[in-house]
């Protein structure tokens, strides 16, 4: 099998030739030092070298805005996370209505179709715009106004999320129609968990992000495309919902938060596939290569044959010896 079919297979829940393996987007202080260690000089080299069976390339700078703006042009890295955003005082719905919300035809896809072109090895693709609703509406709010303003002012924060949505629709459903064949499977992320639970209620959830999350795996299949969702977190509580909303894969698995262990993710063996589990925040930082191996070996255990291994963030940092990386890769393969 070429990468392609073995994690086509794979998220179809069928039997593949070995797990797959994915080293995720590594963090760029990181590049260097995975270059030095293997040998390598280019990211498909490597890739190449690792066994690597993903490539993710997204449309994530395909808008076009005439004066340089973001579609929603937040600013969050000026004011940080958390900061009081343009609606944290909003209680009217006409204030949501008259905001200068993105405009989809400032998209232009040529860079990344021409990525998605040229890039002809085997590799499965992961495309699609991240689609960060949950984190796009909690910064137009701040996330503390946001979560008060779901008991306070439901109807502003269902017409922020509607707008939101609304785009990311919008932008998928024109970029799906122009890539084709291009890509595998519709990837998006939002961060649902903490490190203990979720950061809402399950009530809340099922309001405020369930119908809205759904309008989006349903867009994937109505594509063709399988849905892989990246969520970070204690999630284990809206798992069945994720299922139930068509999502085919769960990335990336995080290993020390409460409740996902693989032991525990077992029960949903079948239902969906995973991506990640080989913990980020210890292990794969302070273990040594046999210890990878062996927490490699029991999660394919637990949770193969319908297995991605990978780091449980995508995003390696520095502070990850390469030779994990090496036992990592070398566990997954066998």
């Amino acid at each position: 099998m070429n990468s392609r079919e073995r994690i086509r297979a794979i998220m179809a829940g069928q039997a593949a030739d070995r797990c797959g393996f994915w080293l995720g987007s590594p963090h760029h202080d990181t590049w260097p030092l995975l270059h030095k260690y293997f040998g390598t000089s280019a990211e498909t080299e490597l890739r190449c070298k690792l066994h690597d069976d993903f490539c993710w390339i997204g449309p994530g700078a395909a808008y076009k805005h005439p004066q340089g703006r973001s579609p929603f042009n937040l600013n969050i890295m000026q004011h940080g996370y958390g900061s009081a955003g343009v609606f944290a005082e909003c209680e009217a719905v006409q204030q949501v209505e008259d905001y200068e919300w993105p405009n989809p035809d400032y998209l232009d896809f040529t860079e990344v179709l021409e990525c998605l072109r040229k890039d002809t090895w085997d590799y499965y693709r992961l495309s699609g715009f991240w689609s960060p609703f949950f984190h796009d509406v909690a910064d137009f709010f701040g996330m503390e106004n946001y979560f008060v303003k779901m008991y306070t002012h439901p109807e502003v924060v269902h017409a922020v999320t509607r707008h939101v949505v609304d785009f990311y629709l919008e932008a998928n459903e024109r970029f799906f129609d122009k890539a084709g064949g291009l890509v595998d499977a519709f990837f998006f992320g939002n961060d649902f968990g903490t490190q203990r639970d979720l950061l809402i209620s399950p009530e809340a959830f099922k309001e405020f992000v369930s119908p809205y999350f759904r309008q989006l795996t349903d867009l994937g299949h109505q594509h063709g495309l399988p849905v892989v969702l990246h969520s970070c977190g204690a999630i284990k509580r809206v798992i069945p919902d994720l299922i139930n909303f068509g999502v085919n894969a769960l990335h990336p698995l995080q290993a020390k938060a409460d409740n996902m262990s693989a032991e525990l993710l077992a029960e949903f063996k079948g239902k969906i596939a995973f991506i990640g589990g080989i913990d980020t925040q210890d292990l794969l930082v302070n273990g040594t290569p046999a210890e990878v191996k062996a927490d490699v070996r029991r999660v394919k255990q637990l949770l193969g044959p319908c297995l991605v291994v990978s780091p449980s963030h995508e995003a390696l940092l520095p502070n990850v010896p390469p030779r994990n990386v090496a036992a990592m890769v070398e566990a997954a393969i066998e």
